[in-house]
């Protein structure tokens, strides 16, 4: 049965270090948005007139780009589960986590047969550490969250996902790398 891992958690939390390590360990496919849509996002918000760079404070990205960056990837992962092939997806899915049908919707539309198994891994790592490393990163697209900490963390700091249809487990990634061998009993039960 192959698995389709979406792995949550907020801004700096690691997802993409426990992504990668994760696909490499399960020889999952990796499917990160940011190398998947960065160049048409960009490209789209520059014809746009705002901020190529800018997301979580860009209205036009939010209406227009945020929803065809989530069917890109969900199409490409479909289309790996098909070929049976596990896959992990590296996005952070902030819009989408309220949605309690979030999975149970996303199989109706891509048609995802019912021997796929979607799991969401939770990566939990304390906010402090969280923002000394999203400090640390120096990525553009982070200035804002930086520069508004209190109103960001307020809202990206409780990352709640109730998705049915999904099986949940986590990992503690407070130390220096995700506690991978945790992780993988988890999938494995």
């Amino acid at each position: 049965m192959p698995q389709l891992l979406f792995v949550v958690g907020p801004a700096g939390s690691g997802k993409s270090t426990t992504s990668k390590q994760l696909a490499q360990r399960l020889r999952a496919a990796y499917i990160d948005k940011d190398t998947t849509c960065t160049g048409f996002t960009e490209a789209l918000l520059s014809l746009a007139g705002t901020d190529p760079q800018e997301r979580d404070n860009n209205a036009y990205y939010q209406a227009h780009v945020m929803d065809l960056e989530y069917d890109a990837i969900l199409r490409v992962a479909t289309d790996n589960l098909m070929l049976g092939l596990p896959v992990v997806l590296d996005a952070p899915f902030g819009r989408y986590l309220p949605r309690e049908r979030f999975v149970l919707d996303a199989a109706e539309r891509y048609g995802w047969t019912s021997d796929i198994e979607p799991v969401v891994v939770h990566v939990r790592v304390d906010g402090e550490a969280i923002r000394r490393r999203v400090q640390a990163r120096s990525l553009a697209r982070d200035t804002w969250k930086l520069a508004h900490w209190a109103e960001f963390w307020a809202t990206a700091g409780d990352v709640r996902c109730d998705w049915l249809g999904a099986r949940h487990v986590s990992v503690d990634n407070t130390g220096s790398a995700p506690g991978l061998d945790a992780l993988l009993a988890q999938l494995a039960d």
